[in-house]
């Protein structure tokens, strides 16, 4: 019993290290925080016997840390395939496909979108997750992706209604990302000179 409530409380660790992540506006604090947390729940699911969901977790650290450095289309398609293999892989019964099913949409949003749309493409996940921690008992898991699904739904509202009044909440981050783009750019064209 004392090794169930272990998994349970680093369930609970990884809840307190998601709580805030949907209140950044920034996306690469919103990255850092979303690989922590991942990694964290990892290791929880690992616990608690769901392999599947474990992998999947610890690859969306790997993944999340990567999609902050790059864009690259072919980073994705590895990491989805990467994610197909040890979900699928794992998996033992079909509601463990909720969760690599949502990793493999939130790794594409994480790589080919921002702002409002990565965080609807993640509410969409979350769904999957939420579904997946209830039927494995995870308290933890619950409570976070929960949390996750109420507060990130409560943002993108928030975040709908700045835009509607003309404010775009992603402004700043727009622009950095922009830069960097530029700067990529740069580099590919110097080094085929």
């Amino acid at each position: 019993m004392t090794y169930y409530w272990f998994a349970q409380g680093v369930g609970l660790l990884a809840f307190c290290v998601g709580i805030t992540m949907f209140f950044n506006r920034s996306d690469r604090r919103f990255k850092q925080q979303l690989s922590a947390y991942s990694a964290i729940i990892g290791i929880h699911f690992l616990l608690m016997g769901a392999n599947s969901a474990g992998s999947t977790a610890l690859l969306n650290a790997v993944r999340t840390q990567l999609a902050m450095r790059t864009r690259s289309q072919w980073v994705m398609l590895v990491f989805i395939a990467l994610t197909l293999i040890f979900g699928l892989g794992k998996a033992k019964h079909l509601m463990e496909l909720l969760p690599v099913i949502g990793t493999v949409a939130s790794t594409w949003a994480l790589f080919r979108t921002s702002g409002m749309k990565t965080r609807c493409i993640m509410w969409c996940s979350t769904c999957g997750w939420v579904a997946h921690n209830i039927w494995l008992g995870s308290i933890g898991g619950t409570l976070i992706e929960g949390s996750f699904l109420i507060m990130n739904g409560f943002n993108i509202i928030r975040f709908y209604r700045m835009q509607q009044r003309g404010i775009d909440p992603f402004a700043i981050e727009t622009m950095l990302e922009k830069k960097e783009a530029q700067l990529e750019q740069k580099e590919g064209q110097a080094e085929t000179v």
